[in-house]
């Protein structure tokens, strides 16, 4: 095979050891899958996310070795690309990056599965419900009446089942309603200061943008009055709105995610060179940037960027440790601890001790960090129809549990698609850290 992706960071995996069992072709993409040691941490259950498939089925073709086990085969001819095993075991992951984090050997099955699902595709074309679920920032912003049509479909069981049948989207859950007024239509006031400590700029992702408008409102505040001059990355009047190409790169749309992805990096890079950091609120969108664009052989532009690019909860920790973010709080006294529910990318890199440390700013608050795998939403997992099930699986495993043992207790939770599911499957709403920080201002 001859690999879509660029892995030549892996090109010195394994070279000189006898034992690598590095598999005969797919050249460096190969050997980053031959950095697993076959160490078997995957297959044990306890804290951490890793592998929320297997954690749920017990399968071990469903944990992260025993999918390297099944590519191992494929990429020495033993299987195809196509085999039922191979293709379940891969159609099964999520993407959570766990791996990347609690695996020895820090194996990427995230990336891998996006090599995999576009190999795939020179062999099969993918689904309509593929290239919908892929493209659908851009048909929100294209097509309008989108938003409407998803909540009468939410309302009306018919309609649910209609959507099932035809584009594949179960029934028994339900779709996440965008706003009827996107972030990028509003005409938000910059804030006039004579005197800014330093300047940053916002990564307008297509979840907060689409779906959750006062997440950008509240951090933009929150920065401003903290002494930074906010810049909002987005395209210039009368072009298509950035989009970082998530929802594409998931998917395993390569081409499509690359040409968002050089888009997103144009407009970055000036910011980027003029000293700003790129500052992210969605953890999914904000990690394309910071990690897989460095997959899309984009060159030293995607470096750049990457290397200054952090989350909302990241930044405001390095800049209070090092003495310049000094905005007041209210005290916050809850008579139940707040939830945090940890998105899996923002675990994958250890951001949960930046959320910690911001917490901790608010006077008086109690928080506690929920010890949970993936919510089972994942993107768009948890509403395909064939994944349904697993997705509230995932979520009973410990997460739906969790907060049901303190059912008064407000949440946090920072992912767009964790999120949907609290709601969903508990009717209980959760807001971003940027939203809780908006309203505790002094």
């Amino acid at each position: 095979m001859k690999p879509i992706l660029d892995w030549s960071a892996y090109r010195d995996a394994g070279m000189g050891d006898a034992y690598a069992d590095i598999p005969k072709s797919g050249g460096d993409f190969a050997r980053a899958v031959a950095v697993c040691i076959n160490a078997r941490q995957c297959e044990k259950k306890g804290k951490g996310v890793m592998c929320p498939s297997y954690r749920v089925s017990d399968s071990p073709a469903l944990s992260t070795g025993g999918r390297v086990r099944l590519l191992k085969q494929a990429l020495n001819g033993k299987l195809s690309l196509t085999d039922r095993a191979l293709a379940e075991a891969m159609e099964l992951c999520l993407a959570c990056k766990g791996c990347k984090r609690e695996c020895e050997n820090e194996v990427d099955i995230a990336m891998i599965k996006i090599e995999y699902l576009a190999q795939s595709y020179l062999q099969q074309a993918p689904s309509p419900r593929t290239r919908m679920l892929a493209a659908m920032p851009q048909l929100l912003e294209r097509y309008g009446w989108m938003k409407s049509l998803i909540s009468l479909r939410n309302k009306h069981p018919l309609l649910a089942k209609a959507g099932e049948i035809f584009a594949g989207i179960s029934a028994d859950v339900s779709v996440p309603e965008a706003a009827m007024q996107s972030y990028a239509m509003k005409a938000e006031p910059v804030r006039q200061t004579k005197q800014f400590q330093a300047e940053v700029v916002l990564l307008l992702d297509s979840f907060s943008n689409h779906f959750a408008p006062q997440n950008i409102s509240a951090a933009k505040r929150v920065l401003e009055l903290a002494g930074y001059r906010v810049f909002i990355c987005q395209a210039d009047s009368g072009e298509p709105q950035l989009c970082c190409g998530r929802a594409q790169l998931a998917h395993g749309l390569v081409d499509g995610a690359k040409a968002n992805a050089e888009r997103m990096l144009a407009a970055l890079l000036p910011h980027v060179e003029a000293g700003r950091t790129v500052i992210g609120l969605e953890p999914a969108c904000l990690l394309a940037v910071r990690d897989d664009y460095r997959f899309l052989g984009l060159g030293e532009a995607a470096e750049k960027v990457a290397d200054a690019s952090l989350l909302f909860e990241e930044f405001i920790a390095r800049e209070k440790v090092a003495g310049r973010f000094e905005l007041s709080f209210e005290p916050l006294e809850l008579q139940t601890p707040l939830l945090i529910h940890g998105h899996c990318h923002q675990k994958a890199v250890g951001a949960m001790k930046s959320m910690r440390r911001v917490l901790k700013l608010i006077p008086g608050l109690k928080f506690e960090i929920i010890d949970s795998t993936c919510c089972g939403m994942a993107g768009s997992f948890g509403i395909e129809k064939e994944h349904a099930a697993m997705g509230g699986a995932m979520a009973e495993e410990s997460l739906l549990p969790a907060l049901r043992a303190k059912p008064s207790a407000q949440i946090i939770a920072n992912g767009f698609s964790c999120r949907h599911q609290i709601n969903a499957c508990e009717q209980r709403e959760s807001k971003h850290l940027a939203v809780l920080l908006s309203e505790q201002l002094a």
